[in-house]
């Protein structure tokens, strides 16, 4: 709830969120080291977790004091203060991450992308459950694990599927595995739905979203 909350209510966060979710899939398209991956996401989880603590200092400083108090104005810019210092950090990190391969991309980490379906599936997961906290922010509705549009769990589930489905389709029982785990996604989109937590329509949309997006990042990077 308080990830929703605060990617609904303050811009700056939208932005950053919007900057989070392009970053693991271009960091990964153009061959980035595991610790250069490391390193950038840790720099996106430090200006995302800053923002946020900023965010809860100003809503307990208004809620301690309704007039104007030099000190609660102290401690709201030097909040403010530490988000752009993480920020800067990210903008600095990911230069000395991505400068020397955004002028000459490695066609040979690309290569080995594109012949890791697991490193494909893990970065699809992740992309769908952003895009889901991200709508339901926008909808209003739901937290990140329960209830509103679309239904989180059928969109990863219906992910994985796609996943699974395009990773395995030069093997022998392709056709069986896919369909396994197709009605395991079916599975537990009908729990969603059963148990009263996802409407059909919130169910139908998250595995639309899902397997749409899963699809996208395979056919992009594979």
């Amino acid at each position: 709830m308080g990830i929703i909350y605060v990617v609904r209510t303050q811009r700056n966060m939208r932005v950053h969120f919007a900057v989070a979710l392009g970053v693991l899939p271009v960091g990964v398209l153009l061959g980035v080291t595991r610790f250069e991956l490391l390193a950038v996401m840790l720099a996106v989880s430090f200006v995302l977790i800053a923002e946020m603590i900023n965010t809860a200092l100003e809503k307990a400083i208004d809620v301690a004091t309704n007039s104007f108090d030099p000190l609660a104005r102290v401690a709201k810019d030097v909040a403010a203060g530490a988000v752009l210092i993480a920020a800067v950090n990210a903008v600095f990190v990911g230069y000395l991450v991505f400068a020397e391969r955004l002028r000459d991309p490695s066609r040979r980490a690309l290569d080995s992308v594109r012949d890791s379906p697991v490193h494909l599936t893990v970065i699809a997961i992740v992309v769908v459950t952003m895009i889901v906290i991200a709508l339901k922010a926008v909808t209003q509705r739901g937290t990140p694990l329960y209830g509103g549009l679309p239904s989180g769990h059928a969109a990863v589930a219906f992910g994985g599927w796609v996943a699974v489905t395009l990773a395995t389709a030069d093997y022998r029982h392709a056709l069986l595995v896919s369909t396994v785990v197709f009605l395991m996604a079916l599975m537990v989109a009908q729990t969603r739905v059963e148990a009263g937590v996802h409407t059909t329509v919130e169910v139908v949309a998250g595995a639309l979203l899902g397997a749409s997006v899963t699809a996208a990042i395979f056919q992009l990077l594979a």
